[in-house]
C-alpha cells in the first residue's frame, strides 16, 4: 500500500494529526504530542494556508496508557491508598472519563514490577489485592465501564487478589481463605463470592490485552513471565500448578475454561476470573484506545500524520501504536513517523505503508543527554520533516 498525498485545497486549513505513543523513559506522550505540534505550526509560518493541528496522545494498553487517556480527555487523575504486589502502602493514580461513565486503571499503579525494585521479589506471594481500591473507587465513582490496562506486572496469582479486595473469598478443602499469591492457588477449593461487590457484576469490564499466551503450560503466564517476575524454576512449576487449580475451579463452578481462551496468560493469569465470573472483554490494547478516543474520525479528515515511540523497530508494526495509526488512517494519506531510533528497512516502510521515519537523534550522545533533549528534538525533527510538506502551500 503506497501512501499519495491529498490534493491541496486552497483557502481550506491544512489538517495534520498528531498522534504519538509515549517516549518510554523520556518523555510521556502527552508531551510529546505538545512537541511534535509546536514544529508542525512552526513549520507553516509564513504559509499562505493556515495549518489545523488535531493532537491525540495514544498508548497500546501497556505503560502510559492512563497518561494518554486524561491528556485525550482533559481531565486529571485522581489517586486512593492502596498496596503495591507485596502488601506495602503506596498512593495509586486512576482516570474518569469527562462523562463519568468510563474509568480506567493502569494496574501496574498498583501491582507494577518497578514498585519492587527496593527489595527482592516474591513471587509467590505477589498480589494483585492492591488494584481492587482502584477498582472500587470507579464503582464509587459510578461508572458503567472499566478499562483496565494489565502490562507490566509483578505478579502470577491469576487475579484472585483482585477478586478477594472486592469481596470474594478463595477458600481451601477447610473453608479456610487462603493467604495472597499464586502460591497458594494450589490448595484452592472454591471462590466464595457471595461477599462479592454487586456493583462488579454489573460494570462492563474490558481488559487492554496484547498478548496471547494461555493461562496454563509452556506459553502460559508461570512458564514465560514468571522468571522476569523473580522465579525460580520450582516457583514456576508451582505457580503453574496454582493457575491449573484455579482454571479447574472456575470450570467446575461457571462452565467456562478459561485454558482454551488466548491471552489469559497475560499478567500472571489477571484476565482469566474476570472473564470466567464478570464476562469481561479482552481487547487488544491499542484498538481499545483508538476506539474509546475516536482516533478514526480524527485520522479521516487529516492531510497528514504524524506518529512516533521511542524506538521504531520491527515489533512497532505488530500492534503496537504505530501500527494501529496506520491501519486507522485512510490509504492516500502520508504517515509519517518521528521516533528515538530508527531500526525498520525502507522496503519494510513501503510494504507497511508508512510514507517516512526520521530519527530524532543528532548526533553520538549520552542516552541521559538524549532524555534531557528529547522534546526540543523531537519538535526540530517535526519542523524539518513538515516543511518538506508545508513548501506546497507556500
Amino acid at each position: 500500500m503506497s501512501h499519495v498525498c491529498h490534493t491541496p485545497h486552497t483557502g481550506a486549513p491544512v489538517r495534520v494529526a498528531v498522534v504519538p505513543d509515549s517516549f518510554k523513559g523520556s518523555a510521556r506522550a502527552v508531551d510529546v504530542a505538545g512537541a511534535m505540534a509546536r514544529g508542525v505550526r512552526e513549520a507553516f509560518v509564513g504559509s499562505d494556508t493556515p495549518v489545523e493541528v488535531d493532537t491525540l496522545p495514544f498508548a497500546d494498553g501497556g505503560e502510559g496508557t492512563l497518561d494518554a487517556l486524561l491528556g485525550a480527555w482533559g481531565t486529571t487523575a485522581r489517586t486512593a491508598d492502596t498496596t503495591d504486589a507485596l502488601g506495602r502502602p503506596v498512593r495509586a493514580r486512576y482516570g474518569l472519563s469527562p462523562d463519568g461513565r468510563t474509568g480506567v486503571i493502569e494496574a501496574a499503579e498498583a501491582n507494577g514490577l518497578p514498585l519492587l525494585a527496593d527489595i527482592p521479589l516474591r513471587p509467590l506471594e505477589a498480589t494483585t489485592r492492591g488494584i481492587g481500591p482502584l477498582a472500587a473507587a470507579l464503582l464509587d465513582a459510578g461508572v458503567e465501564e472499566i478499562l483496565l490496562c494489565i502490562g507490566g506486572s509483578a505478579t502470577t496469582d491469576g487475579g484472585v487478589g483482585l477478586l478477594t479486595a472486592l469481596g470474594a473469598q478463595p477458600l481451601d478443602a477447610d473453608g479456610a481463605q487462603l493467604p495472597d499469591g499464586g502460591g497458594a492457588l494450589t490448595a484452592l477449593e472454591r471462590l466464595d463470592l457471595s461477599g462479592l461487590d454487586p456493583r462488579a457484576r454489573t460494570v462492563r469490564w474490558r481488559i487492554a490485552c496484547d498478548v496471547t499466551n494461555p493461562l496454563v503450560g509452556p506459553a502460559g503466564a508461570a512458564m514465560v513471565f514468571g522468571p522476569q517476575k523473580g522465579a525460580t524454576a520450582a516457583d514456576v512449576r508451582t505457580l503453574d500448578t496454582g493457575l491449573n487449580r484455579l482454571a479447574d475451579v472456575l470450570a467446575r463452578d461457571t462452565g467456562t475454561d478459561v485454558r482454551e481462551r488466548a491471552g489469559m496468560g497475560a499478567a500472571g493469569g489477571l484476565p482469566a476470573p474476570l472473564v470466567a465470573l464478570l464476562d469481561a472483554e479482552t481487547v487488544p490494547g491499542s484498538r481499545l484506545v483508538a476506539e474509546v478516543l475516536g482516533a478514526e474520525r480524527l485520522l479521516a479528515r487529516a492531510d497528514l500524520v504524524l506518529t512516533g515511540e521511542g524506538s521504531f523497530d520491527g515489533q512497532s508494526l505488530s500492534g503496537k501504536v504505530v501500527d494501529s495509526v496506520r491501519r486507522l488512517t485512510p490509504g492516500n494519506t502520508p504517515v509519517v513517523v518521528i521516533a528515538g531510533s530508527v531500526s525498520v528497512p525502507p522496503e519494510r516502510l513501503r510494504d507497511a505503508g508508512i510514507t517516512a521515519a526520521f530519527s530524532i537523534a543528532r548526533g553520538p550522545a549520552s542516552l541521559e543527554r538524549m532524555r534531557e533533549e528529547v522534546l526540543p528534538a523531537i519538535t526540530e525533527t517535526a519542523l524539518h520533516c513538515c516543511r518538506l510538506f508545508a513548501h506546497r502551500y507556500a
